[in-house]
């Protein structure tokens, strides 16, 4: 009868909140350091960013920090995504079992933005420079109860760019709940990404907030088929509320095969043919001993492709 309650009562905060938020954000475009809200790991990134629920794997450092105690041992990730427009960005990691109830970890998430044309007001060509962002995060994950963990980030973030020698730095923490229902099948997470504050701005009289987001997921394995279902709500306190969905096949491991698609697709249509498929994600897995090589291709429409692929494992 708790449980139940405690489901309900999860089910009343989520609609209040997502009515709450729903519909034009006047905040769209507001907030600093825009590649935190991209999602790491070819896997999740298939399964269209349906990770909060699941967190099984070494992209937790990433999507909950409260899922990195199913992790047993050691473990690394190396993620390489190659972004619309020519950035680079990728994504590595460390976890290790402090104890028998706690986890931590460490990781680096990066973004270049590649070379770019300066000139003057004139158009005059005033030669090229670069711009990147960076994250430091160190996380920690423990056991409350046997079904119950919770998790956090604290991250140091910097930005950089090279026209006018501009940086920009800040913190933010991240705090995630994960938990595993008894039938073993069934798992829930909830997650507050960057919550924070700009320690230095590009300009000594002006900082940004940080994109903070609050995401609730649950996964589940069906019981007649082999096949992984997950699920996502997301509410950014920069942009309008959206959903995500992904489906991972495990008939044929140790291959795996992933489908997922996000309504966040949709800030991606400029009215052109490809747009039907903005949002649709799609890849697969393939487990090796203790070693996983993952690949995924996500739609933005007409803006184009993104190939993402994840090495990882244990140690």
């Amino acid at each position: 009868m708790r449980k139940k309650t405690i489901l309900s009562g999860i089910g009343i905060f989520l609609l209040l909140l997502t009515s709450t938020i729903w519909g034009a954000n006047s905040k769209v475009g507001t907030t600093a350091y825009p590649f935190l809200k991209i999602g790491v790991g070819a896997r999740a990134s298939a399964m269209g960013g349906a990770f909060v629920g699941l967190s099984d794997d070494e992209s937790a450092l990433y999507f909950n920090p409260a899922g990195l105690l199913q992790l047993k041992g050691r473990h690394f990730i190396t993620y390489y995504n190659n972004y619309v427009t020519d950035i680079q960005s990728g994504f590595v990691g460390y976890i290790h079992p402090y104890s028998e109830k706690a986890t931590l970890g460490l990781s680096i998430n990066y973004f270049n933005y590649g070379s770019m044309e300066q000139t003057d007001n004139l158009g005059k060509s005033l030669g090229t420079f670069g711009a990147a962002d960076l994250s430091f995060a160190f996380s920690y994950a423990r056991k409350i109860k046997p079904r119950f963990d919770l998790g956090a980030n604290v991250k140091f973030i910097v930005e950089s760019e090279g026209a006018q020698n501009h940086s920009s730095d800040a913190l933010a923490l991240d705090l995630g709940g994960f938990y595993q229902h008894k039938d073993e099948r069934t798992r829930f997470g909830a997650v507050v990404h960057n919550l924070g504050f700009q320690l230095k701005g590009f300009s000594s009289s002006h900082k940004d907030p940080l994109p903070t987001v609050v995401k609730l997921g649950i996964s589940h394995n069906l019981k007649e088929v082999p096949l992984l279902v997950t699920g996502d709500v997301s509410v950014p306190f920069d942009n309008d509320v959206y959903f995500s969905l992904g489906g991972e096949l495990t008939y044929l491991k140790p291959l795996f095969l992933r489908v997922g698609w996000t309504s966040f697709g949709e800030n991606y249509k400029t009215g052109l043919d490809k747009d039907k498929w903005a949002g649709v994600s799609f890849g697969f897995g393939i487990n090796w001993k203790k070693y996983k090589f993952d690949y995924a291709f996500s739609s933005y429409g007409d803006l184009g492709g993104v190939h993402r692929v994840t090495i990882a494992g244990g140690i």
